[in-house]
């Protein structure tokens, strides 16, 4: 479904980071930068929602100069504006017992989050290295089975050596569980996340629209993947990248430029900002001011009518 690009009174535009407000190269683009400053300078709020925690939106909140509300840990973790949970949501301890050990028996590699904290047995250096890139730090802790129940744990990642084998995973795990939990995916495919059941970004969006008294049909949501299709759907304006599957941008209202083609600065100054004035216009008005600016010419009168010698 498409919208004519009106503007839209939006209050909140609620943004994930990973292959949305951040390019390929992992940078936010100085036009992304800009656009998300004038909204806000506008009086927009800006929140991020995302699947990883807290974190890994600390330098983007410096960089962008915002004290903003956030969606972490796929909906799991929401914070407000001054960085204190105000919901969060855990995976149950036998769900855990049955992941890890399905899970590790197969050959995954195994996060567990907790809050802030992401934790594994043993720190696999490329993994580490990866988790890096998204500021992220792993934290060993030894076996997970046997912090279960002692630490909360909100979700739990698992990373094999390819897709086909992510997938066959994704399968079994969604047959064991059944409704217990949720399985899902974030945009790599040898990646699934273990979440609770009925929560996403989408759920938490609800949430955080409800603590800030701003009606859906004000609220502007941009994601790129399968685990952001539930809060564009809850968005009076949902926007999906232009690099994300079609599952995705079936349920959105516009599909923005790629990623790498500042996709979140092309919505926002499409539907919030002001337009821009045309160049004839701001021409005009320059050279009008230059011409009031300019001194004033007196005619000369010393020596009028004589011929110079």
């Amino acid at each position: 479904m498409a919208v004519q690009a009106e503007k839209k009174d939006i209050k909140l535009i609620v943004i994930d980071i990973d292959g949305t407000l951040l390019n390929s190269k992992m940078e936010l683009s100085e036009r992304n930068e800009k656009a998300i400053k004038a909204a806000a300078a506008k009086g927009v709020q800006i929140a991020f929602a995302t699947g990883k925690s807290y974190n890994a939106a600390k330098h983007l909140f410096e960089k962008l100069e915002l004290k903003a509300p956030g969606i972490f840990v796929q909906g799991l973790i929401t914070y407000d504006a001054s960085g204190s949970i105000t919901h969060q949501q855990v995976l149950s301890t036998a769900v855990c017992r049955k992941v890890v050990t399905f899970a590790e028996e197969r050959g995954f590699y195994l996060l567990a989050y907790s809050g802030a904290r992401v934790m594994t047995r043993t720190v696999n250096q490329r993994i580490y290295d990866e988790m890096a890139k998204y500021h992220e730090i792993l934290e060993p802790a030894g076996s997970l089975y046997n912090i279960i129940g002692d630490v909360p744990i909100n979700k739990i990642v698992a990373i094999g050596e390819d897709g086909r084998a992510t997938k066959a995973l994704r399968w079994q795990l969604n047959t064991m569980l059944d409704s217990s939990a949720r399985v899902v995916q974030a945009g790599i495919a040898h990646m699934l996340e273990i979440v609770p059941a009925g929560v996403s970004k989408g759920s938490a969006l609800k949430m955080l629209t409800k603590d800030l008294r701003i009606p859906a049909d004000q609220v502007m949501a941009i994601g790129d993947a399968e685990n952001d299709i539930e809060m564009i759907q809850f968005a009076g304006l949902g926007v999906a990248m232009g690099q994300a599957d079609e599952a995705v941008k079936s349920h959105a209202q516009y599909v923005a430029p790629s990623h790498d083609e500042d996709g979140v600065a092309d919505a926002i100054e499409k539907f919030i900002l002001p337009a821009p004035e045309p160049i004839a216009e701001v021409t005009a008005k320059a050279e009008s001011s230059d011409a009031s600016k300019a001194p004033e010419t007196k005619p000369n009168t010393d020596g009028a009518g004589e011929k110079s010698s």
